[in-house]
């Protein structure tokens, strides 16, 4: 079977699960991890013969893919800000408004040299190690409860080569800082209802760690109001909180936010009745 063959059957099969453009794009992650080859490299050589040993990994993982078992725990890679991130049962898979989240604020601080961020909640590491390498030369801190999360979060640090400071912590009990110390507080804590979960996928609730995932349905604010206290002592003067957000409690959310910080400008994006991002801008 030629290269072009094997990545069409392998869609067809996918797409017992998956609409065609998902399938499509699981295939290219089946394809770098069984062939060694990137979506340019494989149509390049998609005339190519497969080998027999090849063709068995391909069907090894279908295999797997066909259980609802995430693609990106399958390779245990998973691409995010364009770098390879190695990804675990033990930690979230990156989402595309994840990657939106960091390049706002990278878009926002470009011209900011030094800054002090903290990420909380880290998961793999994607959102500190994809700061720290590109904003200028910041200084970077990450906390995460768990320790086979954090452990993944230092490889893919010491991987990338990115300078980040991990930290075994509890986001929910946070002490108050003496001193304001962040320019930067990002987080991407749990927040999807347990009501939610019948709504979603089995590669979802299967499989991603609960953990990183739910929030009790009667306190969905939990995390972010544990955050937004902690930042009223952490946050430096001119500095700004950027948060991932459940878009059913976006009109809550932005209360909270208010409620700790008074005077502040609230940005929710994109500006829609579903936002997914905000950002928090205190007045001084």
């Amino acid at each position: 079977m030629k290269v072009k063959e094997l990545r069409n059957s392998v869609v067809k099969r996918l797409q017992a699960l998956y609409p065609e453009r998902e399938a499509r794009a699981i295939e290219r992650e089946v394809t770098r991890a069984a062939l060694r080859m990137s979506p340019v490299e494989a149509v390049m050589h998609e005339g190519d013969e497969v080998s027999e040993f090849a063709e068995s990994q391909v069907d090894k993982i279908i295999e797997r893919l066909l259980r609802w078992e995430p693609v990106q725990y399958v390779t245990g890679q998973a691409w995010f800000y364009g770098y390879p991130f190695k990804v675990t049962p033990a930690t979230l898979i990156p989402r595309p408004e994840t990657e939106e989240l960091v390049d706002i604020i990278v878009k926002q601080n470009s011209d900011r040299p030094d800054l002090r961020v903290l990420d909380i909640c880290t998961g793999s590491g994607c959102i500190a190690i994809a700061l720290a390498r590109a904003l200028r030369f910041p200084q970077v801190t990450a906390i995460d409860l768990f320790p086979d999360t954090l452990a993944v979060a230092e490889e893919n640090a010491k991987s990338l080569k990115a300078k980040v400071k991990f930290i075994e912590a509890d986001a929910l009990n946070l002490p108050a800082e003496s001193g304001r110390r962040y320019n930067i507080i990002v987080s991407n804590p749990p927040y999807v209802g347990y009501s939610e979960r019948a709504e979603m996928r089995p590669n979802v609730t299967e499989y991603e760690p609960d953990r990183a995932l739910y929030v009790p349905d009667d306190d969905p604010l939990k995390f972010y109001r544990a955050i937004l206290t902690y930042a009223t002592t952490a946050l430096a003067e001119g500095g700004r909180i950027y948060l991932e957000i459940n878009p059913l409690h976006a009109k809550e959310l932005e209360s909270l936010a208010l409620s700790n910080f008074p005077e502040a400008k609230v940005n929710f994006i994109p500006d829609t009745p579903t936002p997914r991002l905000l950002i928090i801008t205190p007045r001084n």
